[in-house]
């Protein structure tokens, strides 16, 4: 036997489909605790959270046609508020992660004639004066582990090309912190 979900907000919803604002903002204003608070216990966080809540409601109203109303509205927005939050667990850890391979690889552009300790926000800083096409291969490279072969195909360029950008990309981050080690 199939149990029938009824949905108490079921007006509601059906005006959000049409884009009807305030019927959004009534649906925000039923369900923003609840759905803040779900997504405050998974990230930890407040301002994630808030970040969280913001994305879910967005991503709700955006794919609103996809909602079958084979559960409650409230457990449907629930699955995309975990997701959402889940989604930026992941990237917080990751985030750390590269910001330790950062400072790790840092060693890498250590000129050999001194020992300076660079920081993770001079390198980040350097990195983000790379051209881009320096900075995409280096990071390809570097932080997410692609080795040449796999850059090429990724980038659509030739394996010698990725192995020539990283190069180059490794001797200009070396003089872009240098200089600010230097001169900053």
């Amino acid at each position: 036997m199939e149990a029938n979900t009824v949905n108490i907000h079921a007006d509601l919803i059906a005006r959000c489909r049409e884009d009807d604002r305030n019927a959004q903002f009534e649906i925000y204003k039923l369900y923003n605790k609840a759905m803040y608070n779900t997504a405050l216990r998974i990230t930890g966080d407040e301002n994630n959270a808030e970040d969280v809540l913001q994305d879910a409601f967005v991503s709700a109203f955006q794919n609103l046609a996809s909602y079958r109303e084979d559960a409650s509205f409230g457990a449907w927005l629930k699955r995309i508020v975990i997701n959402k939050a889940l989604n930026q667990v992941q990237k917080a850890k990751k985030d750390l992660m590269l910001a330790e391979d950062m400072k790790a690889k840092a060693s890498e552009f250590e000129p050999e004639q001194s020992e300076p300790n660079y920081t993770v926000e001079q390198v980040k800083k350097a990195m983000n004066e790379l051209p881009s096409g320096f900075r995409t291969v280096l990071s390809l490279y570097l932080f997410e582990g692609y080795d040449h072969k796999e850059i090429s195909e990724i980038l659509g360029i030739t394996e010698s090309t990725s192995k020539s950008q990283y190069k180059r990309a490794k001797d200009k981050l070396k003089m872009i912190v240098t200089q600010e080690v230097n001169y900053g």
